[in-house]
């Protein structure tokens, strides 16, 4: 095998550790690479192999694995393998033998330019023919994943490695960066980061607004509470009304000079919330806004499609990310937790629900069923035949999420980006 290197900096692939991003994605079961993020062309192979700079990218975009070989295991292109176990406050790294997993150097750094540039220190001690593999670089390490972008680093991102029972296992940063080099090392496929720009712009918006209308139904649902139990100069106002009313009438709610200590309270309280519903319901909206101005930009393509609004467009494409993140459909049918599992034993021949994935993107595909279950005359149809077959309408709406899957993948994939 010939291995030919572009650039002094390229054919380093990053791994770092401890996933803390605090999203809703359910744990990741097994050892295998998470299916969405897995990367068939990480190191970017031609015949003879060469590992190309940075340059090969298209903007933030890595170009799809279907244009390249892919290639099976780290330790047949690269001579080390650097682990990286990250933390709010110092980074811990391994370097790993390729051909035999064996722990060549470790260092533990502080999380600040000067910390990653002994990394760079640390790793051109041992070559530049290496791979560096990532868990958590939209977290922890989302610092580091910055700086080795900067420096035309090529960066891929693991799942958080296994460990072994406390009973017979040991616990330390530098344990835990060499567990992430070996589990980059037993691994086919590779996952890369997800990328920046707008994507990460949308998830930053996302989460904003997520958070607004979490609060504007904890603050709706505690007025409700204090109408219930407040006296009843207080409830005889909102009684009959409809939430938007009431919260029209909580929010305008004068204080009488003659109400006592409680009464007074109450009052002050209910026109306090509604108030703060007010203002959440304002910045979400404008949270929203925001959101289309983005999706309308980058993909307006997937407005188009039934049932899929900003929302549902923007939580779809920071689960995809970008063209060849997800190396085939049925990946990100994974990714979205929309792949049934098969549960088949002797002559029973079945499949179960599958409880994994990105729920957030598992969410946003069942709410476009349903729009196009309510409003789509295609999917009706399809819906009555299945319910001829013997389907439930469960089962229905799992077959759809999973063809909806499929559909939204192949256009993100194969649509022009404008």
């Amino acid at each position: 095998m010939t291995v030919s290197v572009a650039h002094h900096s390229t054919g380093r692939l990053w791994c770092l550790g401890n996933d803390v991003s605090g999203h809703r994605h359910r744990r990741r079961p097994g050892r295998s690479g998470w299916p969405d993020q897995e990367l068939d062309h990480q190191v970017m192979l031609v015949c003879p192999v060469t590992v190309l700079p940075r340059s090969f990218r298209t903007g933030t975009h890595v170009r799809s694995c279907k244009e390249m070989n892919a290639m099976t295991m780290l330790a047949e292109v690269f001579d080390t393998v650097i682990g990286v176990d990250t933390h709010k406050h110092t980074h811990t790294a391994a370097v790993l033998a390729a051909a035999t997993g064996a722990v060549l150097d470790e260092v533990t750094v502080s999380t600040d330019p000067d910390g990653f540039d002994q990394l760079i220190e640390m790793a051109d001690r041992h070559g530049t023919l290496r791979a560096w593999s990532i868990e958590g670089a939209g977290s922890y390490g989302a610092g580091l994943a910055r700086y080795l972008a900067a420096r035309e680093e090529l960066v891929i991102e693991i799942e958080r490695p296994e460990r072994p029972g406390r009973r017979h296992g040991a616990k330390s940063d530098p344990i835990d960066a060499v567990r992430a080099g070996r589990e980059a090392l037993a691994q086919e496929h590779h996952a890369q980061p997800r990328a920046e720009g707008d994507r990460a712009a949308l998830a930053v918006l996302l989460a904003a607004r997520r958070s607004a209308v979490k609060a504007t139904g904890d603050a709706q649902r505690q007025i409700h509470a204090l109408i219930t139990t407040a006296p009843e100069t207080i409830r005889a106002r909102f009684r009959g009304l409809t939430v938007t009313k009431t919260m029209a009438a909580a929010a305008s709610l004068r204080v009488g000079s003659s109400w006592d200590t409680e009464t007074r309270t109450y009052a002050e309280a209910l026109r306090t919330l509604a108030r703060r519903c007010r203002t959440l319901q304002a910045e979400a909206i404008t949270h929203e806004h925001a959101i289309l101005a983005i999706v309308k930009a980058w993909r307006p393509d997937l407005l188009e499609v039934q049932g899929i609004g900003p929302i549902n467009a923007a939580t779809i494409l920071c689960a995809w990310s970008h063209p060849g993140r997800c190396r085939n459909e049925a990946a990100f049918a994974n990714l979205a937790g929309v792949a049934p599992l098969p549960a088949s034993s002797g002559l029973t021949v079945r499949h179960r629900l599958n409880r994994s994935g990105d729920r957030d993107l598992n969410r946003a595909l069942h709410f476009i069923a349903l729009t196009r279950l309510r409003h789509d005359p295609e999917t009706r149809a399809y819906a009555e035949r299945r319910r001829a077959d013997g389907k439930t309408d469960r089962e229905i709406k799992r077959c759809l999420k999973r063809y909806i899957a499929r559909r939204i993948y192949n256009q993100l994939e194969h649509h022009p980006t404008p």
